[in-house]
């Protein structure tokens, strides 16, 4: 995954102040989209020592959000997982119009899923296709797996 820039950010997950690791080579190509720089393969490679330094430099960050990585969403699952293990909550932003069915759920704080579409807005527009999730675990009585469940919590935007 290509990293093509980052900001510390305050809005994209709610109460949390975040890293936002904004990842290149986009497969979705969005009419309208506001990020089209990131469409083309740009960026330097995301590493864990490079991560862990933004951990330490940015002592106060809450969370790391990805924002893209669909092309590899197996490795955007990799580092949500590094992220979790050092204490730090985690989102993924993606395109995609649902998840992979596949998808660890477990490395995950919070989802945003959907693709951009310019007539319905995005997160803050009450008419958005776009979903945000915080994903939650519980315990199965009597059985040792875990269930995360996805609580769609989309209207915190809109206020």
């Amino acid at each position: 995954m290509l990293v093509a820039d980052y900001d510390i950010v305050f809005q994209e997950v709610p109460d949390e102040t975040t890293l936002a690791l904004n990842i290149s080579d986009c497969p979705h190509h969005c009419p309208g989209c506001h990020s089209a720089y990131l469409w083309q393969p740009v960026g330097d490679e995301l590493k864990e020592e490079w991560l862990e330094s933004m951990l330490k430099r940015y002592p106060y960050l809450t969370c790391v959000s990805i924002q893209g990585g669909d092309r590899d969403y197996h490795e955007v699952e990799r580092v949500a997982e590094w992220v979790h293990k050092h204490g730090v909550k985690t989102c993924w932003y993606t395109g995609f119009r649902s998840l992979p069915s596949d998808l660890k759920l477990e490395h995950f704080d919070f989802v945003k899923v959907g693709p951009y579409i310019e007539a319905l807005g995005g997160l803050k527009s009450k008419t958005t296709n776009q979903r945000f999730y915080r994903v939650t675990k519980s315990d199965d009585a009597g059985s040792s797996t875990a269930v995360y469940t996805l609580h769609d919590i989309t209207s915190v935007f809109w206020k």
